[in-house]
């Protein structure tokens, strides 16, 4: 599976947080942050957008580093993934960022046995 492809399904390569932090884009940041706190009704500052993707070795987004439930659940359970767990249909955190989100789904289902 992509390095990138993070634990939820979520493609860190296409992350605007990921293009500021890789071309050190401050405007990009800047935007980022602004579309961030308003999505997630929070205080998000520029100087936050660092991330270099969940799984990826770096920085990591404050959020995606300690406090993402999805990030916990699949390191303590040892998968590469939520594709990799028997409960993805089932689980309620994964299944707030799958949603209606065919890109993500297809991430984690496409790879889900290549590790088993």
């Amino acid at each position: 599976m992509k390095e990138l492809i993070a634990y939820c399904g979520l493609d860190c390569e296409k992350c605007e947080a990921r293009i500021a932090t890789l071309n050190n884009d401050d405007a990009l940041r800047e935007k980022t942050a602004k579309a961030w706190s308003e999505m997630n009704n929070a205080d998000i500052t520029a100087e936050m957008i660092n991330c270099m993707g969940c799984r990826a070795n770096g920085v990591k987004f404050a959020y995606c580093q300690s406090m993402c439930p999805i990030r916990q659940c699949v390191m303590e359970k040892g998968y590469e993934t939520c594709g990799n767990c028997p409960d993805i249909e089932i689980c309620l955190k994964v299944n707030m960022v799958i949603g209606n989100n065919e890109e993500v789904r297809n991430n984690l289902l496409s790879h889900s046995h290549e590790f088993d």
